[in-house]
């Protein structure tokens, strides 16, 4: 008996089948002796053994010989398939498909290759795998939409197979990817309210700007035109237009798959003010409690967001009790004869639930402790929505993970029971810090830091802070243990070495400063943390050419070298909504300074006080001061070494960093002071053309402030100020901030510096 089938798969069922079937018909039944396969090259012969359903002993007949050909073919291994019979050896032979070389993208700029290669390797073109001409069209298909999704409607694919020595083949894509695609037209249609400007300025979408290159806010996108759709709709319905919908959306693209057009047809109703609220259901007997939560205000218009937020403040509520599953229906009631709507809450608590089991995902670096150590809700506790949002605040406030959410999940067969789920996203947690400053009079200057926040996934912190400047150059090596006992105590190590020499001359004078320090930081609250630590800190003047007569006049009464034991105490409070981008919230943060033994003895303190308010959704104020002072004990001199300095980014912009205050009469050097004051003032607003996008702002400021010796008086006629812009950027690196400044209140002799550079800093 012999078949040979060369037809393509596709057509396998229809004619080879019936080829084979027809020459089969005429073998009679035997017994199999032996099994041989020939043509085999890569693939192993266990492979073939396993999917025929013949085996030696067995009674070969015509059913098996077509079963054996469908189980082969449906391998995918395989593009040529014949069954011999040799007296009563059954003799199978196979051409093997080629196998994957190299797939390999020609003219790809906007992807990166490995991108489009994970692409192909979802539809089973990969390297290693036999190839398969019918899987080229669902990768040119695939490449393409991949391109629609850029708006890159006109890319074209034309793939090249290339065979190769030991039955192998070369896959080469070459993309002709063209022009994007951009919008030239939005349109919103049936709006009488509103004009139509107002309502396009919503949009994250538009028809392009100068800064269109960055934010690509001109090519079209299904997932942000359907935010845009729900941004339209939100903005009428926060605004009494209780039945405005959107009837339908039309993207049009031209034939030259350059332009689109985009028209949304809106229905805007009528709109109605809110008569009253009332409670409806099972409220758990503390009605009162839940009325205090609404925030919907009768008289004045029905506002989405308002009930919004009502229905998820009752949920939250009902979660502190246990009911995980309490469920809250607005239903509103329509009096269309006088445009006013009273609003029913329903409430159905449904059960109270345990939490059985509380587990965590996403983590693949950080350790499963890292996270659990965070959570304020415990395993065969009561379910609390207030300790669950609260956990999964504290997890996010790591700073460790892209995304944090807690899922609740009902546990089959036990109604009273449920687990959450704490699925998290990591993120880089390596930062680098680099600063810069360019000035007239001593031209560049360069900081760099290198810090891990989750060194090995322990939650430990490392880092390393270099600064090269001509006025301070300085080493600086600190570590953080955020669970240093169970209970969250932090410890901190500091060990540092400084060199001030603010001349170049090798001869002139310098000041060394090595120390270490421990800190511990002790939670009261989930907002206030409490510091105390002590450290040693040894200080020498090596005197030479230059030296300012202050310093000179304390070393002759303390000695060139001093010792210090200062002990340390601080406190801070965080209520911004973020850390890296904040809009509302206040930021707090004191810090004493007590050095009681040795040649060094000091007290010194300080205060920071920071508040963002929001007065739109794009625009924010900023305020921030900081106040410092210190004084030496039982009429000593206080160390000009713990003096403080200002000017420059994080003080007073536009002056040069650590110029400001007090200056030696002959080398005209700023010496800094025991007391200092910053005032900042920041008005934030979204760069132009970059529209909502909250990672690249574009802010002014006022800046305000001065350093005093100790025998001066804190007045204002002695502040220095500047104003100016900047661009504030959340980088790949880091938080960048640019000012461009221009000193407003200036005295002789002050070293300005108009344009301050730094990554990793706020004001």
């Amino acid at each position: 008996m012999h078949f040979n089938s060369l037809c393509p798969r596709a057509l396998l069922t229809l004619t080879g089948l019936m080829l084979w079937a027809q020459a089969a018909w005429a073998v009679a039944p035997f017994q199999v002796r032996d099994i041989r396969v020939e043509g085999l090259q890569r693939v192993e012969p266990g492979t073939v053994f396993a999917s025929i359903p013949v085996r030696v002993g067995d009674t070969y007949n015509d059913e098996k010989g077509a079963a054996a050909i469908r189980s082969l073919f449906a391998l995918g291994l395989f593009k040529d398939i014949r069954l011999d019979v040799s007296g009563d050896v059954l003799v199978v032979i196979v051409e093997e498909r080629p196998t994957i070389a190299d797939v390999n993208f020609v003219g790809a700029k906007e992807f990166d290759k490995d991108v489009l290669k994970k692409a192909l390797r979802d539809v089973g073109l990969t390297d290693g795998r036999p190839f398969d001409k019918s899987l080229l069209d669902r990768a040119e298909q695939e490449l393409k939409r991949q391109y629609i999704n850029r708006s890159l409607y006109a890319a074209e694919v034309v793939t090249t197979v290339t065979p190769i020595d030991r039955n192998r083949v070369n896959l080469s894509f070459n993309i002709s990817e063209g022009e994007p695609a951009k919008i030239s037209e939005i349109r919103v249609v049936g709006n009488k309210v509103f004009n139509e400007n107002t309502l396009r300025n919503l949009f994250d979408l538009d028809t392009g700007n100068w800064m269109s290159w960055y934010t690509k806010s001109n090519r079209y996108s299904r997932t942000k035109l359907n935010a845009d759709i729900e941004t339209l709709r939100s903005y009428y319905l926060t605004r009494g237009y209780l039945e405005f919908r959107v009837d339908s959306t039309q993207v049009a693209i031209a034939p030259n798959k350059q332009d689109i057009s985009i028209t949304i047809n809106v229905f805007e109703g009528e709109r109605f003010v809110v008569s009253g609220v009332r409670l409806e259901g099972n409220y758990l007997d503390r009605a009162e409690e839940f009325k205090s939560l609404i925030t919907i205000k009768a008289g004045e218009a029905y506002n989405a967001d308002q009930v919004s937020q009502t229905t998820k403040a009752f949920t939250d509520y009902f979660g502190k009790f246990g009911y995980a599953f309490a469920r809250v229906q607005p239903v509103p009631d329509i009096d269309r004869t006088t445009n006013r709507v009273a609003l029913v809450l329903q409430a159905e608590p449904s059960r109270r639930a345990y939490v059985r089991r509380i587990a965590v995902s996403g983590n693949t670096r950080s350790r499963d402790e890292v996270v659990r150590r965070e959570l304020r809700q415990l395993e065969s506790a009561w379910y609390d929505g207030d300790k669950i949002k609260l956990s999964r605040n504290r997890v996010d406030r790591l700073g460790f993970f892209r995304d944090v959410a807690i899922e609740t999940n009902d546990v089959p067969g036990s109604p009273d029971q449920v687990d959450l789920n704490v699925n998290v996203t990591e993120k880089p947690t390596g930062s680098l810090t680099l600063g810069a400053g360019i000035s007239s009079n001593d031209g560049l200057g360069l900081s760099m830091g290198i810090r891990q926040d989750n060194a090995f996934g322990s939650g430990n912190s490392l880092g390393v802070q270099v600064n090269t400047s001509r006025i301070n150059r300085v080493v600086v090596f600190n570590t953080t243990d955020p669970y240093f006992t169970k209970d969250g105590v932090s410890r901190t190590i500091d060990l540092y070495s400084r060199v001030a020499n603010p001349f170049f001359d090798p001869e002139s004078y310098s000041l060394e400063t090595t120390g270490t320090s421990i800190r511990f930081g002790i939670p009261f609250t989930e907002r206030d943390t409490v510091f105390l630590g002590a450290g040693i800190e040894r200080t020498t003047i090596n005197p030479g050419t230059n030296l300012p007569q202050a310093y000179s006049d304390y070393a002759n009464q303390f000695g060139f070298s001093s010792t210090g034991y200062p002990l340390t105490a601080g406190w801070a409070r965080d209520n911004r909504n973020s850390a890296l981008v904040p809009t509302e919230g206040v930021f707090q943060r004191a810090n004493a300074e007590w050095s009681t033994s040795g040649e060094v003895r000091y007290i010194r303190g300080s205060y920071q006080y920071q508040q963002y308010v929001p007065i739109t959704k794009q625009y924010t104020f900023a305020f921030n001061t900081d106040i410092a002072m210190g004084q030496a004990p039982d009429g000593r001199t206080y160390p000009l070494f713990k003096n403080y300095y200002g000017g420059g980014l994080g003080s007073v912009r536009g002056f040069e960093p650590g110029s400001l205050g007090p200056r030696d009469a002959t080398t005209n050097l700023a010496l800094g002071g025991s007391k200092k004051i910053n005032i900042n003032f920041e008005a934030l607003a979204p760069f132009p053309g970059a529209g909502n996008d909250r990672t690249l702002r574009l802010y002014s400021f006022l800046d305000m402030g001065n350093v005093y010796s100790a025998d001066q008086a804190i007045t204002p006629s002695d502040f220095r100020a500047a104003v100016g812009v900047g661009i504030s950027w959340i980088s790949p690196l880091g938080p960048l901030r640019l000012a461009f400044a221009k000193p407003v209140r200036s005295f002789d002799n002050d070293r300005i510096q108009s344009i301050q550079f730094q990554i990793g800093t706020s004001f």
